[in-house]
């Protein structure tokens, strides 16, 4: 059936995009354990709900981009060969699904929380609660700003940024809860300003979960375009049809694609074959692009397959 069966020449040793980032997700580990002891320390020594509540949720943040640096160093060393042809770089695309449903449910938690306290605010100290979220706040916008590359190119990386803004809001409510109790002495600041943290967390999480998805189900990526990609291969020389194309994305920065093109009797296939890799790489960046050539005589078994 096939006179030709290639691929393009993508480097494996390049990695998937979050690979280069191991060292800055482990310096935001770092910097987000030392706000979480802060906050422990100095809530369990002023009785501070808000500082225990807040640290909570910098325990969850931690605990998703440690899960997101797990997930890199398992792609990354993990032996490609036999039942593992890819490898494990769909790791990366788990550990992303999980920070987007750890985001929800920290979202849905200070939700429920702020409600909860609207009835009966309890009172918090503001001195110290506002000394510790400055703390925080330094400690989050170094992790923001050491992420926010990656967060560009990487699913997971992106899901790791979203753990620290999220816990940089955190921050910036309990320092303006403190701030407003040291001045104004007004309990429902800390309820008011939680609501406010849980409203702009939620979409975010329903972005990148959404995204993880996608890619878990094998979608195109949503910046490419099959119908123009099949309509430029078809415009080869020496090319009568394009079936069974598919694009897909093993872990961001990695997109593959598959497509089995129908030739003239008389065409040269080599030619075609370079001419589609060629097109694939340059025009769509699909580098790791599987092409296999049927000349038109015996490309009728592979059309009658049915999925």
């Amino acid at each position: 059936m096939g006179a030709g069966h290639s691929h393009g020449s993508s480097n494996p040793t390049q990695g998937s995009a979050s690979s280069r980032y191991t060292t800055r997700l482990a310096i935001a580990i770092g910097l987000g354990l030392v706000t979480f002891v802060a906050q422990v320390t100095v809530g369990l020594s002023t009785s501070s709900l808000a500082l225990l509540s807040d640290s909570a949720h910098v325990f969850t943040d931690v605990f998703g981009v440690t899960m997101a640096l797990v997930a890199v160093l398992i792609a990354r060393y993990a032996i490609i060969g036999g039942a593992r042809s890819f490898g494990m770089y769909r790791a990366e695309v788990f550990a992303a699904l999980f920070n987007a449903i750890l985001l929800f449910g920290v979202a849905g938690w200070v939700l429920y929380e702020a409600v909860g306290r609207l009835s009966d605010p309890p009172e918090v100290p503001g001195l110290p609660v506002a000394l510790v979220a400055v703390v925080g706040l330094a400690m989050n916008v170094i992790s923001m700003l050491i992420l926010r590359e990656g967060a560009k190119e990487s699913l997971n990386m992106r899901g790791a940024y979203l753990e620290v803004m999220a816990d940089m809001l955190g921050s910036l409510g309990v320092l303006a809860s403190g701030l407003i109790t040291i001045f104004f002495g007004w309990r429902y600041a800390d309820p008011a300003i939680g609501v406010a943290i849980g409203l702009f967390v939620l979409p975010r999480a329903y972005h990148l979960g959404r995204q993880a998805l996608r890619i878990l189900f094998q979608h195109a990526p949503a910046d490419l375009d099959l119908g123009r990609i099949e309509r430029s291969l078809r415009g080869l020389d020496g090319v009568e049809a394009v079936h069974d194309l598919h694009v897909w994305t093993l872990t961001p920065g990695m997109e593959v694609a598959s497509v089995h093109l129908v030739t003239d009797p008389d065409a040269d296939t080599d030619a075609v074959l370079g001419a589609a890799q060629h097109l694939l790489a340059q025009t769509y960046h699909l580098e790791h692009a599987t092409v296999q050539i049927e000349p038109g005589h015996d490309s009728e078994l592979c059309r009658k397959t049915t999925w």
